[in-house]
């Protein structure tokens, strides 16, 4: 009876020794779904026995963590810790891995402490596995499979071979160092040592957001040309700049090193090698030098020298800002040119020899192929140009404003070419330009009678060329760079950046330019970047043309330029972002309650005719749109309209009236009857599409595409019916609010049928129609029949390739636009 009684007991004691999750008891490098490791012994093992893996408690702290450490130094050095700022408080710390593929540190194994939240999904069963580079791994059991996810790509205070500091421009996954609050508390600490990859890219030490230290930039070949690193037989620094990546990583010179880069929680950057014989960490190389390496100690345009007795001077051709300051050694202020610039004095360049070159915020790379003097010549066509230097791989790099964080190196370092006034250039730069006069007057005579030959014959062709083309006078093979520096240029990893490297999710529109993108430059300012796309039917004429015509444009109804991006075949125009995009997702994809209400409408109207005034009559250059269409118009965070797209503008002289043109650009359904049949345009081309673009805000219907169940009218002659029937008021958007100031919508009316007439010449100028738009008292006269007014019939039925209408029927989406169409 006895032993019958035990046996059920032993029984359930058996049965309560094999719990859901095994626990490790001993060394092993991986772990799976079906097992755990707890806060006791246990941990996981590298297959080579180089790194281990498991609870670990900071000397002087209570609370536990997960880490990765060595596990052949005799001190525990954590390389990684999962829940740095997530501690487990107790011992009843446990990790598993969960059939989706997810690290988890749990309390009690009840409560969740830290997660890795891997997203990625598991084809098979997913297993932990601590890798002997001390990367801790989730990969499944299939043998080519790729990790799902990884610790080397969440870097903590340390790097050692195998982890990066850079980023992934691909994935815009960024590898970076934080610091440790204290040697007690792994938590993210003050500190910060990261890569920026703005201009050419360098890497920043920053404590908080105060820039501390600063690495010389990532060139493509080095990482700057500063003094070469003492020989050491332990670690090789790697460099990886690519269209794909950009990184720096190390590696040892011999495995049987153990090494790390660490950033401590004092900000102190360490290059640290373990001495087995002495039991401790040596440290081998330190990025921070010397007080020179501590940014921009002399304050701007100020030169940091440790072989000057005093640390900071000004460079040939600068004084102290504050020269007070600068007397009780407070170098903050730093310095002044001696004489200020004027773009239209002379001015020349003084080269400085073995320097750090500044911090390449606000610097612009050129092509690669310039010559150093092309480079000066470019630097001096633009007045806001300081300075300019040449890289192996970048060529050209030019800078702008204050000169940031420049010091002396006494050996390597680059030269940096610094724009001066000629009275500051002195007596040696003074005779070389004297000299280089007199050659160039010696020659003058020479090259004369050459050039009158040489234009005879050009002349001829010139003119062969003019009449062969109407287009702006711009060779394709000409750097839109080298004509027009003066233009704000972004470079290509900071537009990239900006836009999530044009991730889908950032892109905002797509038009005959190519794509859209939205985006967001460090300093917080959100921008619209327009990216001409291979396929499309603008090209570099188009996007120079843009540049070019509103860069000098100014107004507050046209959207704000505020530079472009040119690197290799990508051409890019950067915007000031408007939040509420375009008019036409607006008018044409509105419901009830989200309409917009008539006093809007009318706003935009008025908004949309200031600006065309300013194009036609106002601006330094007489400006015809030719693509004015609601996708066109942007609309900032306040409703207000702004004229946008001017790849297809034209700029008149101011006695000219009309233009002809073989190559006709713009979108059906907004060009006026002269212009698509007859590539004949003018200021009433604009105005043409003006009264388009004013029924379809009135009606919020398109005029392409327009459909009605009693006529085969486009929206034009739908229009001009109602108003012949006495009934217009039919045509307004039935969503909007009511009740409508009647006399202001009838008149908007009118005013677009006006605009919209046959011939060019009954259409109002802009100016008239603004008049129409402020002036309630005066008439307008009858609207005429509207260009394109014809009843639209089954394709089958038409008898004329060449008529436009048929051409019309060719196309079925809402607005095509047209690159090239010969006019008859």
């Amino acid at each position: 009876m006895i032993m019958l009684l035990i046996s059920p007991i032993v029984f359930l004691c058996i049965l309560t020794s094999f719990p859901l999750f095994t626990n490790f008891s001993f060394a092993a490098d991986s772990l799976s779904p079906s097992q755990a490791l707890t806060d006791s012994n246990a941990t996981l093992v590298s297959a080579g026995g180089a790194f281990e893996l498991g609870f670990f408690r900071p000397t002087g702290s209570g609370n536990r963590y997960i880490a990765v450490w060595f596990r052949r130094v005799s001190e525990i050095t954590p390389i990684w810790v999962a829940n740095k700022d997530s501690p487990v408080t107790d011992s009843s710390g446990v990790l598993k891995i969960t059939p989706a593929g997810n690290i988890v540190i749990s309390s009690n194994q009840t409560n969740t402490i830290w997660s890795s939240n891997s997203t990625l999904p598991v084809e098979g069963n997913p297993v932990l596995q601590l890798l002997d580079s001390g990367n801790l791994v989730v990969k499944t059991d299939n043998l080519n499979s790729t990790y799902l996810w990884q610790s080397f790509d969440h870097p903590c205070d340390t790097i050692v071979p195998g982890m990066r500091v850079g980023m992934n421009l691909q994935t815009h996954q960024e590898w970076y160092l934080t610091s440790w609050k204290s040697l007690q508390d792994p938590s993210s600490g003050d500190y910060t040592y990261r890569l920026d990859t703005r201009g050419l890219p360098q890497v920043f030490l920053r404590q908080g957001t105060q820039i501390i230290y600063r690495t010389e930039q990532w060139d493509g070949i080095r990482f700057g040309d500063g003094p070469p690193l003492k020989e050491n037989t332990v670690f090789i620094q790697v460099f990886i700049f690519n269209s794909t990546h950009v990184y720096y990583s190390f590696s040892l010179a011999d495995d049987s090193i153990i090494s790390r880069f660490v950033l401590d929680a004092q900000g102190s950057l360490q290059q640290l090698a373990w001495n087995q014989g002495r039991g401790q960490w040596v440290d081998i190389h330190s990025p921070q030098g010397d007080t020179c390496d501590k940014y921009a100690y002399c304050g701007p345009n100020g030169l940091c020298d440790m072989s000057w007795q005093l640390t900071c001077r000004c460079p040939d051709g600068f004084t102290p800002r504050l020269p007070a300051d600068w007397n009780r050694m407070e170098w903050v202020g730093g310095c002044v040119r001696r004489t200020p610039l004027n773009c239209s004095g002379e001015q020349g360049f003084r080269k400085f020899s073995g320097l750090k070159l500044p911090d390449s915020y606000s610097f612009l790379v050129h092509k690669s192929e310039m010559k150093r003097t092309d480079c000066e010549a470019a630097c001096l066509r633009n007045c806001s140009c300081v300075a300019y230097a040449e890289t192996d791989v970048s060529g050209c790099v030019v800078w702008f404003g204050d000169l940031l964080d420049i010091r002396t190196y006494s050996v390597g370092g680059q030269d940096l070419y610094v724009r001066m006034a000629a009275s500051d250039l002195g007596s040696n730069e003074n005779k070389k330009r004297t000299a280089a006069i007199a050659s160039v007057t010696a020659i003058l005579g020479v090259l004369v009678l050459g050039l009158i030959s040489w234009f005879v014959i050009k002349k001829r062709s010139a003119q062969r060329s003019a009449n062969q083309s109407q287009e702006l006078p711009f060779n394709n093979s000409e750097s839109i760079v080298e004509e027009n520096l003066d233009m704000p240029l972004f470079n290509l990893s900071t537009v990239s950046m900006a836009t999530d490297n044009f991730s889908f999710e950032n892109k905002i529109g797509e038009g005959g330019f190519g794509p859209v993108y939205k985006g967001q430059l460090p300093t917080g300012q959100e921008i619209a970047v327009k990216k001409l796309s291979k396929t499309s039917g603008q090209g570099l004429k188009e996007f120079k043309n843009e540049v070019i015509l509103i860069s000098k444009l100014q107004h507050r109804n046209l959207v704000r330029l505020l530079g472009c991006c040119i690197h290799e075949e990508e051409r890019m125009l950067i915007y000031e972002y408007m939040p509420n995009k375009s008019l036409d997702l607006f008018i044409f994809n509105q419901t009830r309650g989200t309409s917009l209400n008539w006093p809007k409408r009318f706003d935009i109207i008025v908004g949309i005719a200031r600006g065309l005034l300013y194009l036609h009559r106002d601006s330094r250059l007489r400006i015809i749109h030719r693509d004015l269409k609601a996708s066109n118009i942007l609309l900032d965070s306040e409703m207000n309209p702004k004229i946008s797209d001017f790849g297809l503008a034209r700029p008149f002289g101011g006695d000219q009236s009309r233009e002809n043109t073989n190559r006709i650009l713009g979108t059906y359904g907004y060009m006026s009857p002269e212009y698509a049949i007859d590539g004949l345009f003018s200021v009433k081309s604009d105005v043409f599409s003006f009264g388009v673009l004013v029924l379809e805000i009135v009606s919020s219907k398109r005029n392409r595409g327009f459909n009605h169940p009693d006529h085969e009218l486009n929206l034009l002659g739908h229009a001009w019916k109602l108003w012949n029937e006495g009934n217009p008021m039919t045509l307004v958007d039935a969503l909007m609010e009511r009740p409508l100031p009647t006399f202001e919508v009838l008149r908007c009316i009118q005013m677009a049928l006006l605009c919209v007439q046959q011939r060019p010449e009954d259409r109002p100028t802009i100016a008239n129609v603004i008049l129409m738009l402020d002036n309630e008292n005066s008439n307008l006269p009858p609207p005429k029949q509207p260009g394109f007014y014809s009843e639209r019939h089954p394709i089958e039925n038409e008898t004329s390739s060449s008529d436009f209408s048929l051409r019309k029927h060719l196309f079925t989406s809402n607005e095509v636009t047209i690159s090239t169409l010969h006019g008859r």
